[in-house]
């Protein structure tokens, strides 16, 4: 078994898949480098891809101004490491992205996995398909219940700014 279905199979969003699948999805994988700092796409940009951090660390940021583009305003939201994935609703929608990405303080190192040649891959193989929207359902459900208690967090635990 190679390194890469290795990676893969530790990989939540590919959780339960069998080896001939990982295989499957290891064959559309393509492996980049960012530069400590670099973005890997900005808010507001098409979507198109998945990725899946092999090496370093991902900040996930929003811009809290009207433009969409990066500048002091921007917030980091999450920080993601080794084995999570993110861009994953480009799977779902290939509508603009809500967020931009930039790998944090070191390079680091990304599975690409193209949206078209996965959406073949899934409905070639409906139990892949079916496995992997699975998957990403939990995986985006965490998201949003994370994201729901820094919400109320927000509310329930800071004093509320003066007018």
């Amino acid at each position: 078994m190679s390194s890469l279905v290795n990676f893969l199979k530790q990989s939540d969003i590919f959780y339960q898949f069998t080896p001939t699948q990982l295989e499957l999805v290891a064959n559309l994988c393509q492996e980049v480098v960012f530069q400590a700092g670099e973005i890997i796409f900005q808010e507001n940009s098409s979507s198109k891809e998945l990725y899946v951090i092999m090496q370093g660390e991902v900040d996930i940021l929003i811009n809290r101004g009207v433009t969409g583009s990066l500048n002091k305003s921007e917030t980091a939201v999450a920080r993601l490491r080794r084995g999570q994935s993110f861009g994953e609703v480009a799977l779902v929608d290939e509508g603009l992205r809500s967020a931009s990405a930039r790998s944090a303080q070191k390079d680091t190192r990304l599975l690409l996995i193209p949206r078209d040649k996965i959406i073949m891959l899934c409905e070639t193989y409906p139990q892949l398909g079916y496995r992997l929207m699975y998957n990403l359902a939990a995986d985006l459900a965490m998201k949003i219940r994370n994201t729901d208690l820094r919400i109320r967090e927000q509310l329930l635990y800071k004093p509320a700014e003066s007018r």
